[in-house]
């Protein structure tokens, strides 16, 4: 009868028929999820030998709200959404 690689071969034939349309998306998507899963393991191994870069820290400051200014262009507040 068949053997497993004539199988094989039919299997693939049969699926690359019934998916052509969905065959570049999920090409598409194999595509995507390597990269990701190759630039976890990257980031995994810097952070495993150390050599990870440091995250960015961003200072920032509080604002205290209604403090009476109102940037150009926008409504104030407790103005109707429509004029």
């Amino acid at each position: 009868m068949f053997g497993l690689s004539e199988l094989a071969i039919i299997l693939i034939v049969v699926i690359a028929v019934i998916g052509m349309k969905k065959l570049p998306e999920l090409t598409r998507s194999a595509g995507k999820a390597t990269r990701i899963l190759k630039a976890e393991a990257r980031a995994a191994k810097e952070e495993e030998a150390g050599t990870a870069p440091a995250p960015k820290v961003v200072q920032g400051e509080v604002v205290p709200p209604g403090n009476g200014t109102t940037p150009p262009g926008a409504r104030p507040a407790g103005a109707p959404d429509h004029p």
